[in-house]
């Protein structure tokens, strides 16, 4: 455990940049780090308010074993299936550090203290079986504060209007077009109206959009420096903020307008912009760059433990770094189109390889949860 005086230094830029406006959320999740009190820690300690998980989360805590191996064993006993053993593993964890923040949900009406879970990833083109997932999980979890993660794929679009208009609060992931984005407003608005009209009281929905950062980077610097030019080098590392900063701008719009204004009037709340994949990925770049720069009120920040950390000790939050820079942003991402490298052909990669890493880390999850009940002598089937 840390010293008070540790804490408060550690603290500073933390706070810094809550009081800009950003609600830092942390995102991992684990047995090991709820029991051990880390989680309560992060909370009292570095202005942790929210956590987000996902399938290669829940892969490499579970993966392991370490931590669940009183449960497995319940489970085997049990003869549960795979699939069933995986999702009480899950939920279980998820209630547990929805618990810890439920004081943060209480003091912020509900804003903060959110735990995510994700629906199977393997549904992510399928919305009748997404909103049926996503209503199980709310009912497994059991606790006021969890959010529903669904993709933003063309099927989940549907399935967020429908999940929201059953007033469950959704957290809209695997964003990263512009294009996409905007529809991803749209879906939760019409959840709204939906909810609206059942007469489901909207002060108690919430939701977050989840527009990935560094793997836009990722990708767009890889074909940069396949064109090698001077002018391609010089554009790298700045596509992702470019693209991050842009939606904020359509952020602004959408809740800016009439149809907005409306549902604010019967007491919906604003679905915000959540920075995700905000771990860099290039050692060139500084290691806070996606947090520093993605400074803008009303915005969720979620990152990878050594992120939070990084930030904690040398993080520079300098107010406002998104409002300003739209037109910047906009001549980044021409500059880069005026190369040759396609936003819509990078952005459709994106998605596409997203689904397909989660269903993956899921389906490594299965495998190695199977491994677990077959030793204690469960098929798992």
């Amino acid at each position: 455990m840390i010293t008070v005086t540790e804490a408060a230094a550690t603290a500073v830029i933390l706070k810094r940049l809550s009081d800009e406006g950003v609600s830092i959320w942390l995102d991992d999740l684990s047995r090991k780090r709820i029991a051990s009190g880390n989680l309560a820690e992060l909370v009292a300690t570095k202005h942790v308010v929210g956590v987000t998980t996902n399938p290669s989360i829940f892969q490499a805590a579970i993966g392991s074993g370490a931590g669940y191996e009183e449960q497995l064993a319940e489970l085997a006993v049990r003869g549960v299936t795979v699939d069933e053993a995986v999702r009480m593993m899950t939920t279980a964890d998820v209630r547990a550090a929805a618990d810890i923040l439920r004081p943060v949900y209480d003091a912020t009406g509900g804003r903060d203290g959110r735990v995510s879970i994700e629906v199977d990833p393997r549904l992510a083109h399928h919305t009748t079986a997404t909103v049926a997932e996503a209503k199980q999980l709310a009912w497994l979890v059991d606790r006021p504060n969890v959010m529903i993660k669904i993709p933003a794929t063309e099927a989940g679009l549907p399935a967020i209007t429908e999940v929201v208009g059953l007033g469950i609060s959704v957290n809209v992931t695997l964003i990263f077009s512009l294009e996409r984005y905007r529809a991803v407003m749209d879906a939760y608005l019409a959840g709204l109206e939906k909810a609206r009209e059942a007469g489901v009281d909207l002060a108690g929905v919430h939701s977050v959009a989840s527009f990935f950062v560094s793997r836009v980077d990722s990708e767009i610097d890889k074909r940069l420096a396949k064109v090698g030019t001077d002018e391609a080098l010089a554009l790298k590392g700045r596509a992702a903020l470019a693209n991050a900063r842009l939606a904020y701008e359509a952020y602004e719009d959408v809740f800016g307008a009439a149809r907005w204004t409306a549902l604010a009037t019967a007491g919906a709340n604003k679905q915000r912009p959540l920075w995700a994949s905000t771990g860099v990925k290039d050692p060139a770049y500084k290691d806070t760059l996606y947090v520093d720069e993605l400074v803008a009120p009303g915005t969720v920040n979620t990152m990878p433990e050594a992120t939070l950390d990084a930030t904690a000790d040398h993080g520079d939050i300098h107010g406002d770094a998104v409002t300003g820079g739209y037109a910047q942003a906009r001549a980044d991402l021409a500059a880069v189109e005026r190369l040759g490298i396609s936003y819509d052909e990078v952005v459709k990669q994106l998605e596409d390889e997203g689904v397909s890493k989660f269903e993956a880390a899921w389906g490594d999850l299965l495998d190695a949860v199977k491994v677990s009940l077959n030793g204690k002598g469960v098929e798992g089937e």
